[in-house]
């Protein structure tokens, strides 16, 4: 991987024109920082766009290195799936069949 700083962001938007857009992870609007990853011809690019730091660009090696650094920074941004999720999913399931185990008869038609 190398780096280079870009001090502007009108750098960075020339050269996401010219890319294949692979997928950007984060937001300017609500964080401090987004990254474009894409590709050009024999390039794998990420363009970081960032409202509190410095401005970079880095290359890959490879399509393989690019996304791995796509799921990191899924990660460090907290988009990334979520393996703990499916924890959260029987959890829930289990208090549905709990719920469902209370058999509560209609006392209305005795009175």
């Amino acid at each position: 991987m190398e780096e280079i700083e870009i001090s502007s962001w009108l750098t960075l938007d020339a050269i996401k024109k010219k890319a294949d857009i692979v997928e950007s992870v984060g937001n300017l609007q609500t964080g401090h920082s987004m990254s474009v990853f894409c590709i050009i011809e024999d390039d794998y690019l990420e363009l970081c766009y960032s409202d509190s730091g410095p401005n970079y660009l880095r290359r890959y090696e490879d399509r393989e290195e690019l996304e791995e650094a796509l799921e990191q920074r899924k990660e460090e941004v907290g988009e990334a799936p979520y393996e703990e999720d499916m924890d959260f999913e029987e959890e829930f399931e289990e208090e549905e069949e709990e719920e469902e185990e209370f058999d509560f008869e209609d006392e209305s038609e005795n009175f």
